[in-house]
């Protein structure tokens, strides 16, 4: 590469702090404090530094392209990291090979820091020396985590390799074991009674703690047709006091983790599966958002209370589906009592999705899955999540109570924290404008986009071939939503002021919801426990807000008056908030594309049909039909020409044959190879354009293989994956599958390098209702 040395330019000598990020090839990035763009450190440079320690870097050099090369000057900090790997012995000499392939070195270990490490296992190790220019890093096996296929491995290595905590204190399961085992008459003290009402919880199959009830029955609203609603929720609050132990691991955990087959809760057991779940047929402490809704789905008034409330039936997704379906079959037959009780709530939440059509939310259609395990954690089998009319009628119903509890917060001008959503940054508009013209749509977004520019595309295109390719691109404009006490709206929901008060037993943002909406109500200050503060991460966070304030956000709400250390605090929550959730995410996208590449592992060679579902510089990336598993085609699996990336359209083109690969082309592939450790997959087309001369392609028509695309944008005629593998079209490299990068073919390709995508992006999510 081109690069270009500049003596004393203005800025080159400052030193700019920020964390390592390294890359599996072995260089790396500063990742700045001040949220500018990236410093690219060499592989010389990353010999002396581990991913993830905070350093000084001075740019000393660009390339041609103007972007900065650095030079780390000073090491400013090396966070304690335990490094998860496998234990080796390489000709006596024992090492660990990391497992996070972006610590890019292997870690020695003296004979006398093996412990009870076997060669193979994977083990946990401290660093008791750090790399140097001419060392490599020294440690000890600290624990000893078992044999790489042993069950549930997949999930003690994200566990820590994200740093999840996972064991509770000593002091917070000891104050657990003091709490009662059920609700004491005194509990009930100073609160309404609701037992007689008939509560239900609505959940899936596999849930064990239950946050939420709800009741609906018709209302009058003036002399107009209405209901009142209640959502019950949880009381945690009532049994984790602020500054507890179980609050301090509560607010270090932030929110459950959820793995196949296993969960990290947020709480002990005694409190999550017992104490404060809503069980059935039994007495629980409870918070009650008390609504009445107008037949036009607008909340009129509302009311928050404490309750004492008893489960009258405990109920799942698909039960309840199928009632409301048929009141006449066997599970209505069953649940007679509470038919009606069910048909009301279905006319609130019809009412509701009237008001949320006339808000103009976004209302995307997704496909969530769920890996289903057998009991060595092997995957049987990976199928998608349906969505019923129960899971939409139980996220209405939730959404309305947190909004509730936001305008209450807001309008009792209490610090809180808010769930925001701001719109999209100035690039994602232009990127999106570019791509919608590009298509030659009628539609575009304005400077100041509102929710219902974008679910107006998304349901004027609903009907093309394309949708999913259009549908992607409007989600990928937007952002992510974050914790803060700062409201600025939640855009993709087009509320004004949202939060989370639904899910205590999981999120601990909604525990202080919970706490602030008490304090209240008693005409009281909620005060935050002395949480420790972000520093550098808090003014990293101040400036990326400062940042985004140019993309489109919902008009201003009233400021909440708090002084200069009480609006830290409430940010620092949010951000370590935000973090964790992020985090959580991240550990089970790992879990997942770990199953994922150990499940098709066994599936090598075989043939499958799949969508594309990204299109990159370095090739596309295919989601299999009826598996949902995500692999890359490099570009150099593409054919014998030359392809170029087109960003607008987010596609790449074939110069010579005018083939082109956008989300939501379908093509044939083979699985050619599978690297656990990098939790990538590869596959190659079955039939690559290079073997389709123009005059071929012209022959066969639009549609007629996998990789052309029809007026619509869609490629048509690939065989689906329910068939099971077919036969052959080219021979298999079994030894190519296993190591080493896929065999290339003849002719011009685009330069490799790119970075690379996880297996398991389709991530299998809780239910919605706690994602909001």
């Amino acid at each position: 590469m081109y690069i270009k040395k500049i003596s004393h330019p203005s800025g080159l000598l400052d030193e700019i702090e920020g964390s390592v990020q390294g890359h599996r090839d072995g260089h790396g990035f500063l990742i700045r404090d001040d949220s500018e763009g990236d410093i690219f450190l060499s592989p010389n440079e990353m010999r002396a530094v581990l991913h993830k320690d905070r350093v000084k870097v001075r740019i000393v050099r660009q390339d041609r392209k103007g972007r900065p090369e650095g030079r780390v000057v000073e090491i400013v900090e090396r966070p304690p990291q335990p490094i998860i790997g496998r234990l080796l012995n390489e000709g006596g000499i024992w090492i660990v090979a990391p497992e996070d392939k972006r610590y890019g070195q292997d870690i020695l270990i003296p004979k006398v820091g093996i412990g009870a490490g076997k060669p193979g296992q994977v083990v946990v190790v401290e660093l008791t020396e750090p790399p140097a220019l001419f060392g490599q890093p020294v440690g000890r096996v600290k624990e000893v985590l078992g044999e790489i296929d042993d069950p549930g491995m997949e999930i003690d290595i994200a566990v820590r390799k994200y740093s999840v905590p996972h064991e509770f204190s000593a002091a917070c399961l000891n104050l657990a074991r003091e709490l009662p085992d059920k609700v004491r008459p005194q509990d009930s003290k100073d609160r309404i009674d609701l037992t007689d009402v008939p509560l239900v919880t609505i959940d899936g199959e596999d849930a064990r703690d239950f946050d939420d009830a709800v009741y609906c029955e018709p209302a009058k609203i003036g002399k107009a047709k209405g209901w009142r609603l209640l959502v019950a929720i949880a009381d945690v609050s009532n049994y984790v006091e602020t500054g507890s132990a179980i609050d301090i691991d509560a607010y270090d955990r932030a929110t459950s983790v959820y793995f196949p087959r296993r969960v990290i809760p947020m709480l002990p057991e005694k409190l999550s599966n017992g104490l404060c779940s809503l069980n059935p047929e039994v007495e629980r402490l409870c918070m009650v958002c008390d609504m009445l809704i107008t037949a036009k789905g607008d909340i009129h008034a509302y009311q928050f209370y404490p309750a004492v409330m008893y489960s009258h039936a405990r109920f799942t997704y698909t039960e309840v589906a199928a009632i409301l379906a048929n009141t006449r079959g066997p599970e209505a037959i069953k649940r007679k009592a509470r038919v009606n009780d069910l048909l009301n709530l279905h006319d609130v939440y019809r009412a509701l999705l009237s008001s949320r059509a006339v808000r103009g939310a976004v209302d995307f259609e997704t496909t969530e899955t769920q890996i289903i395990c057998d009991d060595n954690g092997r995957i049987e089998k990976i199928v998608p999540r349906t969505r019923t009319e129960a899971h939409r009628l139980i996220e209405e119903a939730m959404l309305a109570a947190n909004v509730c509890s936001a305008d209450f917060i807001q309008t009792s001008k209490h610090p809180g924290l808010f769930r925001v959503h701001e719109g999209p940054t100035p690039e994602k508009k232009d990127l999106l404008r570019n791509y919608l013209k590009s298509l030659g749509l009628p539609y575009t977004v304005s400077d100041e986009p509102k929710p219902s520019e974008f679910q107006h595309i998304a349901q004027a295109t609903k009907d093309r071939p394309d949708a999913q390719q259009i549908h992607t691109m409007l989600l990928r404009s937007m952002q992510q939503a974050i914790y803060t006490p700062i409201n600025s709206g939640h855009f993709g929901l087009a509320y004004e002021a949202y939060t989370h008060f639904t899910s205590p037993i999981r999120r601990y943002p909604d525990l202080l919801v919970h706490r602030v909406i008490k304090a209240i109500l008693a005409h009281k200050k909620y005060q935050l426990p002395a949480l420790p503060l972000p520093g550098e991460a808090h003014a990293k966070l101040a400036k990326r807000l400062q940042k985004n304030k140019s993309g489109a956000q919902m008009d201003d709400a009233p400021r909440i008056k708090m002084s200069p250390a009480e609006q830290q605090a409430w940010e620092a929550a949010g951000l370590h908030c935000s973090a964790n959730e992020r985090r959580a995410d991240e550990a089970s996208r790992d879990v997942e594309a770990w199953l994922k590449c150990k499940y098709m592992r066994e599936h090598l060679g075989e043939e499958y049909s799949g969508v594309v579902t990204s299109a990159t510089s370095f090739g596309i990336f295919v989601t299999l039909d009826n598996l949902y598993v995500e692999g890359l085609v490099h570009i150099t699996e593409l054919g014998g020409e030359y392809f170029r990336f087109d960003e607008a359209r987010q596609e790449l083109r074939g110069e010579r044959t005018g083939i082109r690969y956008a989300i939501g082309t379908r093509v044939q592939i083979q699985v050619s190879r599978v690297d656990l450790d990098g939790r990538k997959i590869d596959f190659r087309l079955v039939n690559p354009a290079e073997e389709f001369s123009p005059r071929q392609m012209r022959e066969k028509g639009p549609g007629k293989q996998g990789g052309s695309r029809n007026d619509g944008g869609m490629a048509r005629g690939a065989l689906s994956a329910a068939e099971g593998p077919k036969s052959k079209s080219r021979p298999f490299n079994a030894r190519k599958a296993e190591g080493g990068k896929p065999a290339t073919r003849h002719g011009k390709v685009s330069p490799k390098g790119a970075p690379s995508k996880s297996a398991g992006s389709k991530k299998s999510s809780q239910a919605r209702k706690s994602r909001r």
